[in-house]
């Protein structure tokens, strides 16, 4: 037991704390093993970059001084790492180059946007009588019977102002006095 101890204090002992500025200088080492793993400039400097954020983290012992060998190693892990997510996510298809206009369904054209002004514009200068049973029927959509029980109106009356107040609208919508 007191064996495996002792070893284990000289394997220990023997571990060297990986010097920052002495990792740095096999940058471009790791550099062109990136570049070779990822194919792609952008995404090799991207990698060392990870790599060394990584591993500068926390300090880092060694087994033995081949700083190179253990920088290799994390960098070659960490691509690996980043494979993996990339698989596990969404993958999302390029825009084309050129977009067809597409119109907006929510949008409003500006003739009917102005015309459909110029329609409410009409129903507000109307009596107020007519006013409310065009609102009640034709703009909230109520039945005739549900507008006569809101308005408290009999619903033969909700059919003869409803029928003033439309031809009211159209004679103002054609320049005709209402």
């Amino acid at each position: 037991m007191e064996h495996a101890t002792l070893i284990g204090l000289a394997s220990f002992a023997e571990r060297v704390q990986l010097d920052a500025e002495q990792a740095s200088d096999h940058i471009d080492r790791l550099f062109r093993a990136a570049w070779a793993l990822c194919g792609s400039r952008e995404d090799a400097e991207d990698l060392v970059q990870e790599t060394y954020a990584r591993v500068l983290a926390k300090p880092r012992f060694l087994r033995s001084e081949d700083d190179l060998g253990y920088l290799l190693r994390t960098l070659r892990n960490t691509f690996l790492n980043q494979k993996r997510t990339e698989r596990r996510r969404l993958r999302t298809a390029p825009l084309p180059d050129e977009l067809d206009v597409i119109a907006d369904p929510r949008a409003s054209d500006p003739a009917a946007a102005f015309e459909a002004g110029e329609i409410y514009a009409a129903v507000a200068g109307l009596s107020p009588d007519y006013r409310d049973v065009l609102v009640a029927v034709d703009i909230t959509g109520l039945s005739y019977k549900d507008a006569a029980q809101t308005l408290r109106i009999p619903e033969g009356t909700v059919m003869s102002r409803l029928y003033r107040a439309r031809q009211q609208v159209v004679r103002r919508m054609e320049g005709g006095p209402g």
